[in-house]
């Protein structure tokens, strides 16, 4: 019988009716799904957006490319389970709270620290519904029924078990080791919280007795503890392994020279001043040659020159720099200078210089678990979908470094320890009645530092399922795609990997997708600063959620950033309105005829060749010719021939009821909404909700 379709169709009425059906079918749990018992599971987790403001257009790009995925397993008979969470994003939201209590002058400098956890909780806690709210918004079948937190009681357990395991394993130790220091936050963070920034500084050509040397921080002089060479560096052969006279603005010092390879000789004289204190490179330097690596610091927490500095102590290091050099033009011991340009750390949150400091730190032996990870990968145990990513993996791994673990700030999970007041040694809290050192005899104290927040979000795909002995820990680990950016390359894939292997004997997922950065119109990197943010929600507020997923994904190849326009998203909406006005004409004839074999043939083959897109993450792909087909094939050319063919109305009901399906991982409003208007199937069935037919191919 004939039905007739609303002239118009309306997303804003129609996506949150269609979310709440969703919801109360109960098919967003897999529990719930027909013949849970006999399918096979499918897993995603979703990385889990931070708690502490607004969904952005990458995690919008995230949610969809996730949401297509679980829609398409589903649909293909799968036992799909897509797991959501949220994150408390350790020193990120710290920061965000930090910036409001500036607006309301305050600082968490000198507040009590429960105080601040708890303000810091209320706040997130809050965030957190907002951004649940936004991910229903976007269409996102996840199974609510099992979110979870990254601060909720059982993933802090089984954290900080972790830690102490890995301690008893010989995984995790403390000791003074060079760290990245935030002198505005007050806290260490990890290599990949850096962000190195293209500066225009000078290179200071410095007499040392008798040689002459190359930096660009001649405050740091007074805390230089040798110089070093190249051994093969026929110009100071004769120096390596001899002490020379060094004078300084407020003395002389005696420095060893020695001779290292990793110096280059082409690099300013080929003669560098080590400085272990404020260098990386200079403390690795100087632990290979023996040298003291943990003199007393030139400057302090606080970006201020020490003691050490003699008369510029308390100066900022900026003022003492120029200090410094003026002093050393007046003496005569500035042999020249040259501009240079170089890359400089900086914290990635603020903006400011990193200091390095060495500190008394807990960190993680990596190179055991890279081997782990690289084995896992080199097996054929985690796929990526793009080469280059794998390349950059396991270069990653091959070139790891300790990771420092501690984080000098209130929000997150505490680290389970006890440190020596005296000595600095730290012991994991395990045993109450420790009350001092055993190797000093000093008193302890509990641990005031929170894990670093990839400590815990590392650990993320087998602890949302219940790690150890829960029935989905064993039904649905390991899980099957790992979708995320691919800025998190270094920060957070291979973490997952080594924890993964560590704590459960087997890898977390099997496929790694890694989507690329979504910029706007012009290709610019998205900024509040700059102004040019494009929020999802407001997109999907004017065009529709399906026209935002569409335009997301068509020409989004895996791992390339892309351009979010509106003009795209707004030409995808017309797209949506066009497959309702194609479901008003075919509804509004007599489904008549037969279904024409040869286009029946057609379309079969399309579903195949979609099919083999899907299973092989060409989403870009699939989508474009289901498009296509929709648009161009069946309105443009097969109903303008069933006008005056009547008989071809069975066919053009097929075509789009399968269309449908087709189409529903990737626009899942408009094609659920179309489907439950079509009549029931022939043979009696029962008609389901689209989300849960099967797939035509």
């Amino acid at each position: 019988m004939p039905l007739e379709l609303e002239k118009n169709y309306s997303p804003t009425e129609t996506e949150p009716r269609i979310y709440q059906l969703w919801e109360k079918s109960g098919f967003f749990n897999p529990d719930n799904l027909p013949d849970a018992k006999t399918r096979k599971p499918f897993t995603v987790i979703m990385p889990p957006p931070n708690a502490n403001g607004d969904l952005h257009a990458g995690h919008a790009l995230t949610l969809t490319l996730e949401d297509i995925m679980i829609r398409f397993k589903r649909m293909q008979g799968y036992k799909t389970l897509w797991v959501p969470g949220a994150d408390h994003a350790g020193f990120e939201t710290q920061v965000v709270y930090e910036k409001k209590l500036e607006k309301e002058g305050r600082s968490r400098f000198g507040m009590d620290r429960k105080q601040l956890y708890d303000e810091i909780l209320a706040f997130t806690l809050e965030n957190k519904k907002n951004m649940e709210q936004q991910v229903k918004l976007l269409g996102a079948s996840c199974d609510w029924s099992r979110e979870k937190f990254t601060l909720d009681k059982d993933v802090v357990e089984q954290t900080q078990q972790t830690f102490k395991k890995m301690f008893a394993d010989g995984l995790i130790y403390r000791g003074p080791g060079m760290v990245n220091w935030c002198t505005k936050h007050q806290t260490s963070l990890s290599d990949v919280e850096t962000e190195d920034v293209e500066r225009d500084d000078t290179l200071y050509y410095l007499t040392y007795g008798p040689l002459t040397v190359a930096t660009v921080r001649p405050e740091t002089i007074f805390g230089d503890v040798a110089v070093a060479v190249n051994p093969e560096d026929v110009r100071y052969k004769e120096y390596i392994g001899k002490t020379i006279t060094v004078t300084t603005p407020i003395g002389q010092m005696e420095l060893m020279v020695v001779g290292d390879e990793l110096v280059d000789k082409e690099f300013g004289t080929g003669a560098l001043k080590i400085t272990p204190a404020h260098d990386a490179n200079d403390f690795a330097l100087a632990k290979r040659h023996g040298l003291p690596t943990t003199p007393l610091p030139v400057i302090d927490q606080y970006g201020k020159m020490t003691e050490k500095a003699g008369k510029y102590a308390g100066l900022k290091i900026a003022v003492a720099r120029e200090q410094v050099v003026k002093d050393l033009e007046d003496t005569g011991l500035i042999v020249k200078k040259e501009a240079y340009r170089h890359s400089v750390p900086t914290c990635y949150k603020c903006g400011t210089t990193i200091e390095p400091r060495i500190l008394d730190q807990w960190f993680v032996r990596m190179q055991p678990l890279a081997t782990l990870a690289l084995q896992a990968n080199r097996q054929g145990k985690v796929k990526f979908v793009s080469e280059h990513f794998e390349k950059i993996f396991t270069y990653w791994m091959e070139h790891t470094i300790d990771w420092n673990i501690s984080r000098q700030i209130v929000w997150g999970i505490p680290i389970p320890a006890k440190i020596c007041e005296k000595c600095g040694h730290g012991l994991p809290d395990s045993e109450d009645f420790i009350k001092t050192c055993f190797r000093c005899g000093g008193n302890v104290k509990a641990d005031t530092d929170t894990f670093d927040t990839w400590f815990s979000s590392g650990q993320w795909p087998y602890l949302v399922l219940g790690y150890p002995n829960s029935s989905d820990f064993k039904t649905y680990y390991p899980t099957d795609v790992m979708e995320t950016g691919r800025d998190l390359i270094f920060k957070w894939i291979p973490r997952m990997i080594i924890f993964g292997l560590y704590r459960t004997h087997a890898e977390p997922f099997k496929t790694v997708y890694m989507h690329g950065m979504v910029n706007d119109a012009k290709g610019r990197k998205m900024s509040k600063s700059v102004g040019n943010v494009i929020s999802p929600i407001t997109l999907t507020e004017k065009f529709g959620t399906d026209a935002l997923r569409m335009g997301l994904v068509i020409g989004n190849t895996p791992g390339m950033d892309m351009s979010l326009a509106e003009d795209k998203i707004k030409g995808y909406k017309n797209f949506a309105n066009k497959l309702w006005n194609i479901a008003r004409f075919i509804l509004a004839q007599e489904n008549i005829g037969k279904i024409d074999p040869e286009l029946k043939k057609e379309f079969d083959e399309l579903a195949k060749d979609i099919t083999l897109d899907m299973e092989n993450y060409r989403f870009y792909l699939a989508a474009e010719k289901i498009y296509h087909y929709i648009w161009h094939r069946l309105a443009d050319e097969l109903i303008e021939e069933g006008k005056s063919k009547e008989e071809m109305m069975a066919t053009l009901y097929y075509l789009l009821e399968n269309s449908l399906k087709l189409l529903h991982p990737f626009m899942p409003f408009v094609t659920e909404e179309i489907y439950g208007k079509l009549p029931p199937p022939a043979g009696g069935r029962d008609k389901q909700l689209l989300m849960v037919e099967k797939w035509p191919a």
